[in-house]
């Protein structure tokens, strides 16, 4: 369903669409371990580790997202670090990190790096005049921290956090938008996760779908007609095609 309007204003994803978490945190967890003395750990284990992690982190944002205030709020960061040590402790490496060790490892959420195509493709899209805005459930030190050390060139910087609960809560979508003070069809949705564009689009977004290596969850939704407005390819060069893409409109 390609786009007869442009929008005016694009709400990103970060986690996958934006930044490589696998290649960081795999990369960190492998160095704190052989920094511990850890040597009969390979890397295959601490890349599946890192995918665990992150499963947890999407089973616990869904958990609440759906609970919608029913239970207590917490962040991400708060999150990452039960988990952590909770993973730690199941694979019995709970004594392998002191616990000021374990807490800074924990924050490597806030230290990942870009994928190649997102800081000039993020600057073609300002540019154009489109309004940039990270919409994610990490919160809001976590994605400022993230920015700053990434230098991805947002226009604003917006948290699910703000918003008191995480994605797909429709309050996260809406809200956003309010906060810009645009309707929701005058914004779009990027990301990587059809589940996510699934919920954009139910609140009126438009959705952008930009592939990423192994970060789609729901690859039956890619059959589901009128989901996806702009679609982009692995093959191509992610946010610099979004911006051509989008400059045709």
């Amino acid at each position: 369903m390609p786009l007869t309007q442009r929008p005016k204003a694009l709400l990103f994803d970060v986690f996958g669409t934006c930044v490589d978490w696998r290649k960081t945190v795999t990369e960190a967890l492998t160095a704190a371990a052989k920094g511990a003395g850890e040597t009969t750990k390979n890397a295959d284990f601490w890349a599946t580790f890192a995918q665990s992690w992150r499963n947890s982190y999407l089973t616990f944002t869904k958990s609440l997202a759906a609970a919608n205030g029913s239970i207590p709020f917490k962040t991400v960061d708060e999150h990452h670090l039960d988990s952590l040590r909770e993973l730690l402790s199941e694979h019995g490496l709970g004594s392998l990190l002191s616990d000021s060790q374990t807490v800074d490892l924990s924050l490597i959420w806030h230290r990942l790096d870009p994928w190649t195509d997102i800081v000039d493709g993020l600057a073609a899209l300002n540019k154009a005049g489109l309004i940039t805005v990270t919409l994610t459930n990490g919160n809001m030190s976590l994605i400022e921290d993230m920015v700053k050390h990434s230098g991805m060139p947002f226009s604003q910087i917006f948290s699910a956090e703000l918003f008191n609960s995480y994605k797909p809560n429709p309050k996260i979508y809406l809200g956003a938008a309010e906060r810009l003070g645009l309707k929701p069809e005058e914004c779009a949705m990027v990301a990587a996760h059809l589940d996510d564009l699934v919920g954009a689009r139910a609140c009126g977004l438009k959705t952008v779908y930009v592939e990423r290596r192994q970060e789609e969850r729901h690859p039956e939704l890619k059959d589901r007609e009128g989901l996806v407005d702009v679609w982009v390819r692995e093959s191509e060069e992610g946010f610099v095609e979004v911006a051509r893409q989008l400059d045709s409109v």
